[in-house]
């Protein structure tokens, strides 16, 4: 689903949002196939309930998220497969694995070859065909299994992970600017745009991670404009330790100013990141505007910890121009070299 569907359309694929909403238990009373008020209302109750952007909007994102949302354990079978398979019954899954100390990885409804591994461990030890296959006889055997402490084996193997990595040196840091090529993000009023300032950030931070011992690699080249998808691959392929994507914030309202960060719901490591990046920002003098759990794209799909940072807003003639002042970037650049630096090295 590419086209957005909002408030005011009345169609078959509205009628397929208010069945799918229905499901998972939203009230609706609009006529059926019709995008009104209340519609939106369960759609934005949605999306808040799935850590995206809240417009109201069904658009690809929250798409793909209603049918995520729709499938439970046990409604298919299971399988390490090209594309990876996504939903709510994988990330049932993984919880169940995790507390069970079966290595699924991060919780984030994606069946990727930790998951499968985890999955044919679990076949081994409880004599089901280890095929990594989760179809009916995994199912019996593990929904037999009690699975539900709250601290789950993979938020601990991500702790240990960091506490062992507790210094920046020879650390793989992949560095994300957002947008470019054709893709330009953002522009400020003065012709600035999102890409090349992210860029010119980008750069800069790198520069000072090297400086530390840091390996820094970017998710594109200068030129180009990856999918979000592609750019998570090329980090995963490089089994980065930490990933950073880029970003300016826009509004329509000129005056909406300061920073912001977001990491993966289920990332304790990447909120820890996140918080880090923000305080330094808003000791800048930069307005908080908090790091927010979030589960877009980019983070979900990246397999280390993984943060979205953005600065400032573009759309803001006083921040917008301050983000043209080398000065000012080269200061921005150091402030978050600084936190990843005291993220590594913070005691746990």
């Amino acid at each position: 689903m590419t086209r957005l569907i909002r408030e005011g359309e009345r169609s078959q694929k509205v009628l397929d949002v208010q069945m799918r909403l229905r499901s998972l238990g939203f009230r609706i009373d609009d006529d059926e196939a019709r995008f009104g008020p209340a519609t939106k209302q369960a759609v934005r109750s949605f999306q808040q309930q799935r850590n995206v952007l809240t417009d109201g909007i069904v658009g690809p994102n929250t798409w793909e998220e209603l049918v995520e949302a729709g499938w439970r354990l046990g409604d298919r079978i299971l399988y390490l497969r090209n594309p990876l398979m996504r939903g709510d019954d994988i990330l049932t899954l993984q919880a169940r694995l995790n507390a069970l100390g079966f290595d699924a990885g991060r919780e984030d409804g994606i069946l990727g070859r930790d998951t499968d591994r985890a999955v044919r461990a679990f076949q081994g030890e409880y004599g089901v065909a280890e095929d990594g296959l989760y179809g009916r006889r995994t199912h019996d055997a593990l929904t037999g299994l009690r699975a539900d402490r709250p601290a789950t084996a993979a938020h601990l193997r991500e702790q240990l992970s960091r506490s062992e990595r507790r210094r920046l040196h020879g650390r793989l840091i992949v560095v994300d600017p957002g947008h470019g090529g054709d893709d330009r993000g953002a522009v400020s009023a003065t012709g600035a745009s999102e890409s090349d300032l992210c860029w010119d950030l980008a750069a800069r931070l790198a520069t000072r991670l090297v400086e530390s011992g840091a390996h820094v690699r970017f998710s594109r080249t200068e030129a180009e404009g990856p999918e979000v998808v592609e750019r998570a691959r090329r980090a995963n392929a490089m089994n980065a330790d930490l990933f950073v994507s880029i970003h300016l914030n826009s509004h329509e309202a000129q005056p909406a100013e300061g920073s912001s960060t977001f990491f993966f719901p289920r990332s304790l490591s990447g909120e820890a990141l996140a918080d880090h990046l923000q305080d330094a920002l808003v000791g800048l003098g930069q307005r908080n505007c908090r790091s927010h759990a979030r589960s877009y794209p980019i983070l979900r799909a990246t397999r280390m910890p993984a943060v979205l940072v953005e600065p400032a807003f573009i759309t803001n003639p006083d921040e917008a121009k301050r983000l043209e002042d080398p000065d000012f970037l080269a200061t921005v650049a150091e402030a978050l070299a600084s936190s990843i630096r005291d993220y590594f090295e913070e005691a746990l």
